[in-house]
């Protein structure tokens, strides 16, 4: 059975995400795109060798030889496209987040149900090796109790570029790291029964947050903290204080640019240091390869299903609505 995708949205990440790892497999074809500027379609249709440009959206969606839906747009019309393309029976993925509401989320569920394809967030950090070894040594006690959990990411986005400094269309630092920031704990502590707050100024171009901090208390007691930021060096990590070890991971996007390894180091009460390598995994690869075996039916779930986004939608609202209903005050960690 051949694949056949259409792309909404004219972009670079979907080069990344659809376009480059399509071409390892013979039976899936980009078939179509279209884009809010018609003269963006035709010339990334051009540049790419897509056989359709569509007029709009719904043209796109429409189209009997599109099985698979890919949204690549602002993230205020993730959740609009999702829907109707999940109600016209088509696979959708959905780059992350999927939405920014929990009623937003139950749409798109609803949606799903009547339509009968699969809906997926495009978050490729999903299912790393790195998971899975902080999870066996959560589970195994291996350096006594879980304290709490650190997590930094800041990027290098300067005023005025494109929608992330635009508050009306979903922008801001803790929408485009909250995904992240979330599954990593979904998938080593876990996120069940967690209360979430956080705390922005709201003080960037566009109304956005350029800082934000946020706050989680999980249902074991601990406390897990966010600081994402704009306009700052790259950083992108995650820091476990156990009673008896730190366990860092710097890095963690870096498997985006290509199959690259990640080094966890555990730091011991001492200050000496144990470094441990993971297998070298290319992101967007893994995450094709999965989206292609789960619609083909050769496949099983692995975190990108709407069952497993709810918990994350939901935190990620809950922290977004504290914050804006507290806007006064220093932008700091300690608030909580």
């Amino acid at each position: 059975m051949s694949l056949g995708i259409g792309l909404i949205g004219a972009t670079g990440i979907a080069e990344r995400t659809m376009m480059r790892p399509s071409q390892e497999y013979d039976d899936v074809t980009v078939r179509a795109v279209a884009a809010s500027v018609p003269d963006r379609a035709e010339d990334y249709a051009r540049r790419h060798a897509i056989p359709r440009v569509h007029a709009g959206y719904e043209d796109l969606i429409s189209d009997p030889a599109v099985d698979l839906v890919y949204i690549s747009l602002h993230t205020a019309a993730h959740a609009r496209w999702a829907e109707r393309a999940a109600r016209e029976g088509k696979h959708v993925v959905v780059e992350k987040p999927l939405c920014l509401t929990r009623q937003e989320h139950s749409a798109i569920t609803a949606a799903q149900r009547h339509g009968g394809g699969h809906v997926l967030e495009a978050l490729p950090t999903l299912g790393h090796p790195w998971h899975d070894r902080v999870r066996d040594w959560l589970r195994a006690g291996s350096f006594g109790e879980l304290v709490g959990v650190r997590s930094r990411f800041a990027f290098s986005v300067q005023p005025g570029q494109g929608y992330r400094w635009r508050s009306d269309l979903g922008g801001g630092c803790f929408y485009d790291s909250a995904g992240y920031w979330l599954q990593a704990l979904q998938d080593t502590v876990g996120i069940a029964e967690a209360q979430g707050t956080g705390h922005s100024d709201f003080d960037g171009a566009g109304g956005v947050d350029r800082r934000f901090c946020a706050a989680l208390l999980l249902s074991t007691g601990q406390r897990a903290t966010l600081e994402s930021s704009f306009g700052t060096a790259r950083t992108t990590e995650h820091v476990y204080e156990f009673r008896e070890a730190t366990v860092r991971v710097r890095g963690v996007l870096l498997p985006i640019a290509g199959a690259v390894p990640l080094n966890i180091t555990v730091v011991a009460p001492d200050g000496s240091r144990t470094v441990t390598t993971t297998p070298a995994v290319s992101y967007y690869a893994q995450q094709f390869a999965r989206i292609r075996a789960l619609v083909r039916g050769e496949g099983e779930h692995w975190g990108a299903e709407l069952g497993a986004c709810e918990p994350r939608i939901a935190l990620m609202d809950q922290i977004h609505a504290a914050a804006r209903q507290r806007i006064s005050g220093p932008v700091t960690e300690e608030r909580w």
